[in-house]
């Protein structure tokens, strides 16, 4: 782990006894992913209405560059526009695959992301699940572990920049500050299952 190599020291080598989980940092990332893609477009791109959609929420010049970048040429977008032709399955997973590309781009530049983990100042409830244990030898497990519930603030902007840039070095450190809250025990979080976020 980027931000604290050692926390999980004391509980000895990560997996080595089939203890399953991920770095904090990494469930974050996935958290927040999870996030985005459920706040956009509900119907699938394989349905009408959920290819109508995204063709429209693509239909600026950024839409259309994006478009461009996953391969559809400007002739065959018009020819989607004006109802001459229907994308082709790899089409249409290329329109989802632009579609959620631009859309992540929006609510990170329009600074949407970040206001709405933020919620005003009063943050947003953690909720941490603890590395699942049941593979693990009897002898070899550690205490029982709770999941958590922590109330999160001040972190949200620092850490969907560190998101936006892909930086998990950084995401790590910001999770090594979540966790330092916990009490004398946060290092045995160091690795977790899952967390969720409510937003």
């Amino acid at each position: 782990m980027a931000g604290s190599p050692d926390l999980w020291a004391d509980w000895g080598e990560f997996g080595k006894f089939n203890a399953r989980g991920m770095k904090g940092g990494e469930a974050l990332i996935l958290e927040l992913n999870r996030i985005v893609y459920s706040s956009g477009i509900a119907s699938p791109v394989t349905s009408k209405r959920g290819l109508k959609a995204r063709l429209r929420y693509l239909d600026s010049p950024a839409g259309r560059q994006a478009l461009k970048d996953q391969g559809v040429t400007p002739r065959t977008l018009r020819s989607w526009m004006k109802g001459k032709s229907t994308p082709t399955p790899a089409n249409r997973e290329r329109i989802d695959r632009a579609y959620w590309g631009r859309r992540r781009e929006n609510l990170i530049r329009s600074g949407w992301l970040k206001r709405h983990l933020d919620n005003d100042g009063r943050g947003r409830r953690m909720e941490i699940y603890p590395v699942d244990q049941s593979h693990v030898p009897a002898e070899r497990a550690r205490p029982t572990l709770q999941q958590r519930s922590v109330n999160v603030r001040y972190i949200w902007g620092d850490l969907v920049d560190a998101w936006a840039s892909q930086d998990a070095d950084t995401v790590d450190e910001i999770w090594d500050d979540v966790i330092s809250d916990l009490d004398s025990d946060y290092g045995a979080y160091a690795y977790v299952t899952s967390i969720g976020i409510g937003a």
